[in-house]
């Protein structure tokens, strides 16, 4: 009897830490863009961000580069939502709302995943939104700035794919990812060009489009090396490294009639 109880109560318990946990996630993913819009000014919502994570953050010293490392793409992700709530304007618009609906998606069901696949996946969305967010953000400051950011990104894209695979030794690689992402931002920065879509506040560089693409192939090659080590061969990467190729080469060559260009 006592230990059908105590199952019961612990099954309770249970739901409402899971209950508490969304509403928790919901009221961050809503909030830090409503906060954003209302005061006009991204503080309060990079606030927020930064409270969620309040764990990095309340360690010792010595661990704290590595909870920063860990948590790259969470915070890269959060900030820029912000960013981009920010610079849409001090009206609700249809992207504020996408924002919302997509953060509160992130928190809830992407970010906690943990496998190979799912952390392309994150990776991915951090490069997408952290360059948006990198290029609006710096089209009228110093070039030196997106070249920093991203590097930033790069480097903390390709270490959060390269952490979940057996190799331990990606400093290098993920320094180089890091390099040759503020190498092609520094380069592009002279000719940012930024799709918009009417009213709906969206907007996407396309600089964000081909570092995501290039992010997908630079570290889907690496995994294969780690993956067939001294069998590697050029055919078990060809598919992506021709895709990717191919869809850049039709995003530059088509489609860089700037809809708004910076």
């Amino acid at each position: 009897m006592y230990m059908a109880d105590y199952v019961l109560a612990r099954k309770s318990r249970n739901i409402a830490s899971s209950m508490i946990h969304v509403f928790l996630n919901l009221l961050l993913g809503v909030g830090a863009v409503l906060v954003t819009v209302l005061s006009n000014s991204p503080i309060l919502g990079i606030i927020l961000v930064l409270a969620s994570k309040w764990r990095v953050f309340a360690v010792r010293a010595r661990y704290l580069t590595l909870n920063l490392k860990s948590n790259l793409v969470d915070l890269i992700v959060g900030i820029s939502v912000v960013l981009l709530a920010y610079y849409a304007g001090p009206s609700f618009l249809p992207v504020d709302f996408i924002l919302m609906a997509f953060y509160s998606i992130w928190l809830l069901f992407i970010k906690p995943l943990s496998n190979e696949t799912a952390a392309m996946a994150q990776s991915l969305i951090a490069v997408f939104l952290g360059m948006s967010a990198a290029v609006i953000l710096s089209a009228s400051l110093n070039s030196v700035v997106i070249t920093l950011l991203a590097f930033l990104i790069g480097y903390a894209a390709s270490r959060h794919i390269l952490i979940q695979t057996s190799d331990k030794d990606f400093t290098l690689t993920t320094l180089v990812c890091g390099l040759v992402f503020s190498e092609i931002a520094w380069l592009c920065n002279s000719w940012s060009i930024i799709y918009t879509f009417g009213a709906t506040g969206i907007r996407i560089p396309q600089l964000a489009i081909i570092l995501t693409i290039f992010a997908f192939v630079y570290n889907y090659a690496r995994q294969a090396m780690i993956k067939y080590q001294a069998d590697f061969r050029f055919k078990h990467i060809v598919g992506p490294v021709i895709f990717g190729a191919a869809l850049v080469a039709v995003i530059v060559l088509l489609f860089s009639n700037p809809i708004f260009n910076i």
